[in-house]
């Protein structure tokens, strides 16, 4: 009876500890230090929120940039990639549509240079982010549907670039532009 007793008290106190107040103490850590993060990165425009700084979203409208593809189409719920491999016929194929798909929706000859994360959906499905590259290759077609003058598709060019993003902490992973910022500065410059 005393093993049961003990097990029993262990179970409650393991259980207030770590099911109750180090969760606690860490949401209000994060509360403190990164409220922004702790709470979504959500971005709001005119006191409605339009998305998270840290979820990708679908832009069809050709007057905006487009994100990197998702293999869950944006939705948090399911993150994950496609788990294809890269001798699978399936992404061979998906994969050549992408790029196809992105070179003609941009006008963008055959040629060119192709930016790799705009043929493959990030491992979670919700990364927001493009390269530079991808993003210069969609200023024509943007410029275009907004229908900008010579001199407002430089500030364009000039505003994508001031929108990129350094690497993490200086050296992890590569520098990139968040595409609903971008569309968003965009918006508020270019309307």
């Amino acid at each position: 009876m005393k093993t049961y007793t003990t097990a029993i008290r262990l179970l409650l106190v393991m259980t207030l500890l770590t099911g109750l107040a180090y969760p606690l103490l860490i949401t209000g850590i994060a509360q403190i230090i990164f409220p922004f993060k702790a709470n979504g990165s959500l971005v709001e425009r005119n006191g409605k929120v339009v998305g998270s700084a840290l979820i990708g979203q679908s832009f069809d409208d050709n007057k905006y940039f487009t994100s990197r593809p998702s293999a869950i189409k944006y939705n948090p719920l399911p993150s994950g990639a496609s788990n294809l491999g890269p001798t699978n016929a399936e992404m061979k194929a998906l994969f050549n549509k992408r790029i196809k798909a992105f070179l003609e929706y941009n006008n963008v000859d055959k040629n060119a240079a192709f930016p790799s994360e705009m043929a493959f959906a990030s491992a979670s499905g919700l990364d927001p982010h493009i390269s530079l590259r991808s993003a210069l290759l969609q200023v024509p077609r943007v410029a275009s549907s907004r229908l900008l003058d010579s001199t407002r598709i430089k500030a364009l060019y000039q505003l994508v670039n001031r929108m990129e993003e350094p690497r993490q902490i200086g050296f992890l992973g590569e520098p990139r532009i968040n595409v609903l910022l971008l569309n968003l500065e965009m918006d508020k410059k270019f309307n």
